[in-house]
């Protein structure tokens, strides 16, 4: 069958296309109920069935008798380390690990937040609580105390399951003491932190909560994985507001299982047993979807990457990566493929290993630009494909769904409708656009399986911010066209969430620390081309009256103050001094027109706006600044 009847029929017969990819599981109780709407009058998927995600992952593999066979390759570059991990010893870690949880008092429904760098602890720990029940929250590493503060009040866990440290390369990242900051600043105090002792000598300040993991595993029962309602959250993952407040996304567990089989085939090409890497971290979606869950369900060898794309040790190491581990399918960001571009230009590290076993690359996090897509083709002499999706989804929704066939790449675009997604682009009325006409990227109802369900204990911010736009629709927060046949290309957000190399950053949320600076009067902060990292944040200041200070020391200020409150993945690094920030006349900021005058793009000044003076001066800083020389700065 070709991609269109596939995708027809995915648009045409949901329930019956649905039903059929979830009889692939092994279900403990195989759901009658495909499509039905919960409590709040939103769809979900296999109501009635049961299952337990941590059983499909590993205990179905082994007792298919595949128990030898590497579940995980953990290749850490950064500590010199490497390790395979069967899926017998897998089930061993993960089943103690369980048990320990339960020995604490954690039960069904309860919730964990996971703080852990990228060790195979992080993915034992996930796949722990997915065995009992436990609702787990993993928080990215990069994230400083403050973000972790906000998220414990939200989720209020019971048990933080965390390391003594990460590295950065050669940074220390000291993991334990954030954790007791973060605990410190909460309202909310959970029962137990569990700390993983890499033993690197790095010192663990001691709190009267902290049970040390090996100790707690050693003494720990097996715990069997049990039933689980379809319906029931796997997992809360936060991603930014627009408000400044994180979101907590709900995933469930039966449709998102069926999705993750599903697109391992079908979307990325991948056969059972093949050698997958998704190079991202545990606490990104795609660290949930394709580190973990995907890979594992689909009974994959995975790879568990502690490095970077450059300086663990150069730019070669991703290539020696896909060599030793005979990598079939890789999946990683842009903004990877444009560092190593930067430090290997001509691709000459490519040549030292052998990546004949590489059959795709995928990218995704951001939009791919042509120069870089071209590049990787140019030097991997593999089909590369940009795809589309997001932290809400889940599981892509636009892509070449090369396990249909489907591999014509349109440089630019991120593809087609994956099976399941009814995509449209409408106009702020809520009418569809012609073709190679730019608008709102929406999906009709109902969404496919494994998409969110809701936000955690805040449905009505689910239905303001996704369902209620355009009627009949969840409205993706993105803009694009659609060509004559079918391609979509996304041409970025339309809120004020900015992608800093894959990642989604509320600049609402960075305004709020560089407001709070004594020296600031407003602000705006917003998100400005990078040729490194698709973007960056440039924060535009108004001084309270009377001020005089140094405007490097203020710059130096603030940078560190977002650097405090959000963390380095903010990539804060510039301010400018204004004397007025341009504004409709209702008071709203023009952060649109003032990205646009950052990146020399076209733009028209709006009647509406208060001050038509204040663009030249401000246009007049950005060149005086000389913009363009630290818009690709390293970080």
């Amino acid at each position: 069958m070709m991609y269109k009847e596939f995708y027809n029929q995915s648009i045409r017969s949901p329930e019956v296309f649905w039903k059929e990819q979830a009889q692939k599981l092994a279900w403990y109780k195989e759901p009658v109920k495909i499509l039905s709407k919960d409590d709040n009058d939103y769809y979900q998927w296999f109501a009635d069935g049961e299952l337990n995600m941590s059983y499909l992952c590993i205990d179905k593999h082994i007792e298919d008798g595949y128990g030898e066979q590497d579940a995980i390759i953990y290749d850490s570059p950064v500590t010199n380390t490497k390790q395979h991990i069967s899926y017998n010893q897998l089930k061993e870690e993960v089943a103690k690990l369980a048990g320990g949880l339960q020995d604490l008092g954690l039960i069904k429904g309860d919730t964990t937040i996971i703080y852990m760098p990228m060790i195979p602890q992080a993915i034992y720990a996930m796949l722990a609580c997915a065995r009992i029940g436990v609702i787990h929250s993993v928080v990215f590493g990069g994230f400083a105390p403050h973000e972790l503060a906000i998220r414990i009040d939200d989720c209020e866990p019971k048990a933080i399951i965390t390391a003594s440290n990460g590295i950065e390369i050669e940074r220390i990242i000291p993991y334990k003491p954030f954790v007791d900051d973060a605990i410190k600043e909460s309202r909310h105090k959970p029962d137990h932190v569990i700390i993983f002792d890499r033993k690197l000598g790095v010192e663990i300040p001691h709190k009267p909560y902290d049970i040390d993991y090996a100790s707690l595993i050693s003494k720990a029962s097996i715990a069997k994985p049990i039933a689980i309602e379809s319906t029931h959250p796997l997992y809360i993952l936060y991603t930014s507001g627009t408000t400044g407040t994180p979101k907590g996304i709900i995933r469930d567990s039966g449709g998102y299982a069926t999705a993750l089989k599903f697109s391992m085939k079908y979307v990325y090409g991948v056969e059972e047993s093949d050698i997958y890497w998704a190079a991202s971290d545990v606490g990104w979606v795609v660290g949930h979807s394709y580190i973990v869950y995907g890979p594992l369900l689909n009974r994959n060898t995975t790879i568990l990457f502690e490095g970077k794309p450059i300086k663990t040790p150069d730019a070669s190491t991703f290539w020696r990566v896909i060599s030793e581990h005979n990598v079939k399918v890789m999946f990683t960001a842009p903004t990877a493929i444009r560092a190593i571009k930067k430090e290997d230009p001509n691709g000459d590290l490519i040549k030292q290993f052998d990546t004949s076993c590489l059959q795709y690359q995928f990218l995704a996090g951001e939009r791919c630009d042509v120069a870089t897509l071209k590049w990787t083709e140019d030097k991997l002499k593999v089909p590369v494909i940009d795809h589309w999706w997001q932290t809400e989804s889940g599981w892509p929704m636009l892509a070449n769904m090369v396990g249909m066939g489907l591999q014509k790449v349109k440089p630019g675009s991120a593809g087609m409708a994956v099976c399941g997604y009814d995509i449209q682009i409408l106009n702020k009325e809520g009418k569809e656009v012609p073709i190679n006409t730019e608008g709102y990227v929406v999906v009709k109802l109902p969404l496919p399986p494994g998409t969110l369900t809701t936000l955690w204990k805040n449905s009505t911010r689910f239905k303001t911010g996704y369902l209620e736009r355009y009627k009949g629709y969840y409205f993706s927060g993105d803009g694009g066209y659609m060509d004559e046949d079918g391609y979509v290309f996304i041409t970025g957000r339309v809120d004020d969430i900015i992608n800093v190399a894959g990642h989604r950053l509320s600049t609402a949320e960075m305004e709020e620390v560089v407001a709070s600076h004594k020296a600031v009067a407003e602000c705006a902060v917003f998100g400005i081309h990078c040729d490194l990292k698709g973007q960056k944040p440039l924060g535009l200041v108004v001084l309270k009256s009377g001020v005089i200070t140094d405007h490097e020391q203020l710059q130096n200020e603030i940078v560190q103050n977002v650097r405090s409150a959000i963390g380095a993945v903010a990539s804060f690094r510039n301010v400018l001094v204004v004397k007025r920030l341009p504004k409709t006349r209702s008071g709203k900021i023009l952060r649109k027109l003032l990205r646009n005058i950052a990146d020399e793009s076209a733009y028209k000044v709006p009647s509406t706006i208060d001050d038509i003076a204040i663009i030249e001066e401000i246009s007049n800083i950005y060149k005086t600044r000389k913009i363009g020389q630290y818009k690709n700065q390293p970080q």
